[in-house]
């Protein structure tokens, strides 16, 4: 499976009059498009383009309307609950953090929740929405059950996904990981090549460790990471999601066969609401400077969440995004069906 590379704006456009044909206005087209271009600028390749096709097929299904807009169901203060309408998952979720990122510039820190959105592709780019608005954010959804509670041999919670993003000048720091060791669109990508995982993904069906991705897609049994205590912190996210949100947790997600109808729950701290300017930037670089001078095991350097994120989105820009030659191929037919 060739990669060619592809310039951002040409893989941006060819998603967005994909979208066109799909009953898409023009402006959510372009955002939508963007979003899921913008993962593979920054070599998030798992949530872009390689998601594409299947989320054509959630609108071709009716799990995805992408018409719909979030309808506010509750609005007190800081604090709002919203109902996604199973619309179009990344456009929901930029519009959950836009309304954090305001309602934090008037009370300093701010809750918004989605019940029944779609899939958010990929999560970290509302991380990437919040710092650069100078703000803190943080966001979490849940899934459909594909992973084990620990001692279990059925998927009975999701990876559900955790986004902290910090402003910095110097580069900010942004964590984007799911529960399971590796993400699902990372053990397809290593199926499609044939390649196994460098570490455990997951079990077999004899609750044997295996590096074989396909057999933890086919499993649904993603191993947690943390062991067991990864198999409690998802969990507990999945529980805030649906409390937060009024929305539905992993197990009821899980009755439809289908990821859809999700919970997500978006958090915002604006620093200047918070008085917090004085010593955000000399507390960040202090703690990364220390970090980055660990002796280490290999000849390797200690990095930060997102630290390779800016570099891989500068190159990316230069030289065009990887995208794989087969799937240019599919994203080209699609255009001219």
């Amino acid at each position: 499976m060739n990669d060619i590379l592809i310039p951002f704006e040409e893989l941006a456009k060819a998603l967005e009059n994909i979208l066109l044909k799909r009953g898409f206005t023009a402006k959510r087209a372009q955002r939508c498009a963007h979003l899921f271009a913008k993962a593979d600028l920054d070599g998030v390749r798992s949530h872009g383009a390689n998601r594409f096709l299947l989320f054509l097929d959630f609108i071709k299904k009716g799990l995805v309307d992408p018409a719909k807009e979030p309808i506010a169901l509750s609005q007190l203060a800081m604090f709002e609950r919203w109902d996604g309408q199973s619309g179009v998952g990344n456009l929901n979720a930029d519009f959950a953090m836009n309304r954090a990122i305001n309602l934090s510039r008037e009370y300093g820190i701010s809750c918004v929740t989605l019940q029944n959105t779609n899939h958010w592709m990929r999560g970290g780019n509302f991380g990437w929405q919040a710092v650069e608005e100078g703000c803190i954010g943080i966001c979490f959804t849940n899934t459909i059950p594909n992973m084990p509670a620990w001692g279990g041999s059925e998927p009975k919670i999701g990876n559900n996904p955790l986004v902290i993003a910090i402003p910095r000048a110097n580069g900010p720091v942004v964590l984007d990981m799911a529960f399971t060791q590796f993400a699902y669109g990372k053990l397809s990508i290593a199926k499609a090549k044939g390649e196994q995982m460098p570490y455990e993904a997951g079990f077999d069906t004899d609750g044997n460790l295996t590096k074989d991705p396909g057999a933890v897609i086919d499993n649904l049994l993603g191993l947690p990471i943390g062991l067991w205590k990864g198999s409690g912190l998802s969990m507990v996210l999945d529980l805030l999601a649906a409390v937060l949100s009024g929305g539905n947790a992993s197990f009821e997600v899980g009755k439809s066969g289908h990821e859809s109808a999700v919970s997500q729950v978006f958090l915002c701290f604006d620093p200047k609401k918070l008085e917090l300017t004085d010593w955000i930037e000399t507390k960040s670089d202090a703690l990364i400077e220390d970090l980055k001078s660990s002796a280490t095991f290999m000849d390797k350097s200690v990095r930060y969440p997102g630290e390779n994120t800016l570099a891989t989105r500068n190159v990316n820009l230069k030289t065009g995004v990887p995208i794989s030659e087969k799937l240019w191929a599919e994203l080209q037919n699609e255009l001219d069906s």
